[in-house]
């Protein structure tokens, strides 16, 4: 592995950034660790970050909630002391970040995944109890349904006679978040294919089909809440009627406020998350710069301790994130400790 990264000395990564270093709060120092990205892994990595300084006196870890698509633009920016050294993500990188990566010089990227979320769509408790499938999540957000037009829909009953006519307004994260690319992936996709002909054109015109299944309608049925995520469960909570996603830790933690929606019959569940049954379950990740870990041992360390917290019974999973189990488990243990390069061959 340590022929694969660029043995650059500290100073040298400090003048190789340049021009194409990335801005916020990262330092040169290399008890310094500068982490940016995903505000649903933001809790598990800051849970972290506060347990290895506590341990490690005298290291500083900053870590800022901007967005999984704000903080790849961020970490992909360069290498050296402005550029960000770890990305939380709540999906895999891009080809398009990977590449971006690449030609701003970080070019030994490591992907270590932490663990499991449930992308949670959720209701106040007081409000009238909602299950939804896909479809109806896609019929009801969707610019342009089915491609078959502007979406008119006002209630959910008009998206579903079985519903109530209840007026459509969804909260949730801003293109910049990968909870967003979540939506678009496992909700808003997956109901957009249910009907054949979009099945169909996935595979005839494949930017036709984004565009027709993932637009969001822009007339205050969806609207953009930020990366706040705990003022997001502030205003459903406050709003019955009003529906909102975020991922299932804070779900998890605000239960006496809000509840999940239960989606084609399934609840979030540790369960049914870590199974996979739930339709919203997905992996989190967090990522490396090679070049910044001969320059910074200490992000070996913290990697090593995040793995001990990720476990089952471990301090995270009762934060909220669900552990792997079997092969999944054992696959993320060892790329803890062995940095293994990332092959950019299955990246979309």
């Amino acid at each position: 592995m340590k022929r694969m990264l660029i043995a650059l000395p500290l100073a040298a990564l400090l003048v190789a950034c340049g021009s194409k270093s990335g801005g916020g709060a990262g330092g040169g120092s290399s008890s310094d660790i500068h982490i940016v990205g995903s505000s649903t892994v933001y809790p598990f990595t800051k849970a972290v970050a506060e347990d290895f300084m506590r341990a490690n006196p005298g290291i500083n870890v900053t870590v800022e909630s901007t967005g999984t698509g704000g903080g790849m633009k961020l970490f992909c920016a360069g290498v050296g002391g402005q550029a960000p050294d770890i990305e939380d993500a709540s999906r895999q990188i891009k080809k398009s970040e990977y590449d971006s990566c690449v030609q701003n010089g970080a070019k030994t990227i490591i992907e270590v995944p932490v663990g499991i979320d449930g992308l949670t769509i959720i209701e106040a408790n007081n409000a009238p109890a909602m299950n939804l499938t896909q479809a109806d999540i896609y019929k009801a957000l969707a610019a342009n349904p089915f491609g078959k037009g502007q979406n008119t829909a006002q209630t959910w009953k008009d998206v579903n006679p079985s519903l109530p006519a209840v007026k459509i307004r969804v909260l949730g994260p801003p293109p910049t978040s990968g909870t967003r690319d979540s939506l678009a992936d496992l909700y808003l996709t997956k109901g957009c294919d249910t009907d054949p002909a979009m099945k169909a054109l996935a595979k005839s015109n494949e930017d036709q089909h984004k565009q027709i299944c993932t637009k969001i309608r822009e007339d205050g049925a969806y609207v953009e809440a930020g990366e706040n995520d705990n003022l997001l469960v502030q205003k459903v909570a406050g709003d019955p009627g009003t529906l909102g996603v975020l991922g299932y830790s804070y779900l998890d933690e605000n239960a006496d406020k809000v509840r999940a929606v239960e989606i084609a019959g399934i609840a979030p569940t540790e369960e049914t998350i870590s199974n996979l049954s739930y339709p919203g379950a997905r992996k989190l990740f967090i990522y490396l710069k090679g070049e910044h870990m001969t320059a910074k041992p200490k992000m070996r360390d913290f990697v090593a301790a995040y793995s001990k917290m990720w476990g089952k019974g471990g301090p995270l999973e009762r934060r909220g994130l669900v552990p792997f189990a079997g092969a999944d488990a054992t696959a993320a243990k060892q790329q803890a400790s062995a940095f293994k390069p990332l092959d950019p061959s299955g990246l979309k």
